[in-house]
């Protein structure tokens, strides 16, 4: 199964492609975007990640590029998770589509995407203990707090705090939740 253009009522995400490094390196290159995860990127290292990211996309899994309109305002991703049957929710979106309701619109896709179309067993979420609203937008689409730990370095910015948290919800209980 290949990557689909996905749809919700205000989004159209589109499999991230090498035609979208523009936007990466527009996402990437924003202090406050970029905040909670390994800091600002340099266009080459946005292009190193835009390759290590096209190389996990199959089965259905990937990341994709959201648009409201022709407008980009982020990406989304499933990433392979640590175990068969698993995958890890991701999402980044551009300043001006924060507190619009837009990050748990995506997430919730690719929560629908996951479970229903691609028949994954359990979906999670992790990040830093400091990003609330991403804590928030976690728990607002049905997944629930599992574990806090220490993150590996490499995502995070140096000399920052590494406490992160584990987010999650198995197919069985989202498909019986009020998100399904």
């Amino acid at each position: 199964m290949s990557q689909p253009i996905l749809h919700t009522e205000r989004l159209r995400l589109v499999p991230l492609s090498a035609g979208h490094l523009e936007h990466l390196v527009e996402l990437s290159a924003d202090p406050e975007v970029m905040r909670f995860l390994a800091g600002v990127q340099t266009p080459e290292q946005s292009a190193d990640e835009l390759r290590r990211t096209l190389a996990y996309a199959e089965g259905g899994i990937g990341c994709w590029t959201g648009f409201v309109d022709a407008a980009f305002a982020g990406f989304w991703s499933l990433r392979p998770g640590e175990s068969a049957g698993e995958a890890e929710l991701g999402y980044r979106m551009l300043r001006g589509y924060w507190r619009k309701g837009l990050g748990k619109e995506g997430a919730l896709e690719m929560l629908r995407h996951g479970f229903r179309d691609v028949g994954l067993d359990r979906i999670y979420a992790r990040t830093a203990v400091l990003n609330k609203a991403s804590q928030a937008t976690m728990a607002s689409i049905g997944l629930r707090h599992l574990r806090d730990f220490i993150g590996d370095p490499k995502y995070f910015a140096p000399g920052e705090d590494r406490h992160a948290v584990e987010y999650a919800v198995g197919r069985e209980e989202w498909l019986a939740s009020e998100f399904a």
